[in-house]
């Protein structure tokens, strides 16, 4: 007898239990994960445009808070079309006319 098929005689049987996962269970966990996401990707262009503003207060020369201003501004439209765009794929893979 080989190494494999001892091996194979002493291995424990796995335990195979609980119920079987389903798309739509899945698409749960995903569209959870995506919102969480989003909602943080937003606070944080949020943040990273207040701290762009108070830079801009506080300078003597504001060009580089004003890129850091507009560049929280980008990401957030990002973020928000991004958002966008995973909503209406969800809708044509899910939509049952």
């Amino acid at each position: 007898m080989n190494k494999l098929q001892k091996l194979a005689i002493v291995a424990p049987t796995p335990i195979v239990g609980g119920s079987a996962i389903t798309l739509p269970a899945i698409q749960n966990i995903l569209t959870s994960v995506a919102q969480f996401l989003i909602v943080a990707s937003m606070v944080i262009a949020v943040i990273v445009i207040v701290y762009g503003g108070i830079r801009w207060m506080m300078a003597s020369d504001p060009a580089e808070a004003k890129k850091i201003v507009w560049n929280g501004i980008v990401g957030a439209a990002i973020v928000l079309a991004v958002g966008i765009i995973l909503q209406t794929i969800g809708y044509v893979i899910t939509f049952r006319g």
